[in-house]
């Protein structure tokens, strides 16, 4: 918007609304702004991680099939990566299925 715009749409909303609450829609509609702004940055962020999750898992489809001699040193990056996130989750795992085991052993 350019600055005619905006001054333009400050005299309409002083008008319509009056001194008394164009301070506070105002508010409101930067708040609701903030709000959309946040909510579209983390849905971008939830893509690119898909995106990136997607493209590791093809190439580690990749890796299995071509076998792991013969794979280029970014493609074996991306497979270690994978594997290492993977065995990230099964640790986090069995770490809380063994919490849960003593929790439960205790309260018996």
């Amino acid at each position: 918007m350019g600055m005619w715009e905006l001054v333009v749409v400050l005299i309409v909303g002083l008008i319509v609304l009056g001194p008394e609450r164009l301070p506070v829609a105002i508010r409101t509609v930067a708040r609701w702004i903030k709000t959309v702004k946040s909510v579209a940055n983390s849905v971008k962020a939830e893509v690119s991680e898909e995106l990136r999750v997607h493209e590791l898992h093809n190439n580690l489809k990749k890796a299995e099939q071509q076998g792991m001699q013969d794979l280029a040193p970014e493609l074996k990056q991306s497979v270690q990566e994978l594997q290492d996130a993977a065995e990230s989750v099964r640790h986090s795992y069995k770490s809380t299925e063994n919490n849960k085991t003593k929790t439960n052993q205790s309260s018996s």
